[in-house]
């Protein structure tokens, strides 16, 4: 059995952010859906998985000021503090695995750029959904890209989940509603293409 947190940090001892097959210079649809999912600057946000990830520098810049980010591993956390300076001060960070993840309060917008496709194991996925349902506010917006079919069926050595709308809906269960769906051709620092699809989900207000 893979140990995920000795993986990712042996990962981000071997490698540099910027040389990762995830790493993007601009996370342009990950901006634009948010960016659509028309939360005001100050409610929260926690990039799940954002490790080194440059989206919480555009979003600083942008002026959201209530952040966080979230990865298994601490050496990926400490690239982006050290990166951000100052700023990092400003924002929440964890270092956990999401599927034991408690969160100390709720945010209206949960992004996981390729955390999700990770967890071939049915029980972990479960755990994710649960810290997904007491980490989003009802009303909440959901934001979350995995592998698509016919895409990449490995990831830096660990096998992943391809996903369509309809599979990843069944996932997430009753009470999310997918009101976007996006593809994009990402390519990695090595020229290598991979295959992904964005979904946006609201999640139902409550009925109490």
């Amino acid at each position: 059995m893979v140990d995920k947190k000795a993986h990712w940090q042996n990962l981000y001892r071997e490698k540099a952010p910027t040389d990762v097959s995830w790493h993007q210079s601009e996370p342009k649809l990950s901006l634009q859906l948010i960016h659509r999912s028309g939360i005001e600057r100050e409610e929260a946000l926690i990039d799940v998985g954002g490790g080194a990830s440059l989206l919480v520098d555009y979003l600083c810049r942008e002026g959201f000021s209530n952040l966080a980010v979230l990865d298994i591993s601490g050496h990926a956390l400490a690239f982006a503090k050290q990166r951000l300076g100052g700023l990092a001060e400003g924002i929440e960070w964890y270092e956990a695995d999401i599927t034991e993840f408690i969160p100390p309060h709720t945010f209206s917008l949960w992004h996981d750029r390729a955390v999700f496709h990770f967890l071939t194991d049915k029980s972990d996925r479960v755990r994710y959904i649960k810290a997904l349902n007491l980490s989003l506010r009802p009303g909440g917006h959901l934001i979350i890209a995995a592998f698509a079919i016919g895409g990449p069926e490995k990831c830096s050595g660990l096998d992943i989940v391809q996903y369509d709308a309809l599979k990843i809906a069944a996932e997430l269960g009753e009470g999310y509603e997918l009101v976007a769906h996006r593809d994009e051709l990402h390519i990695t620092p090595t020229s290598s293409e991979q295959q992904f699809s964005y979904y946006h989900f609201v999640r139902a207000e409550s009925r109490e």
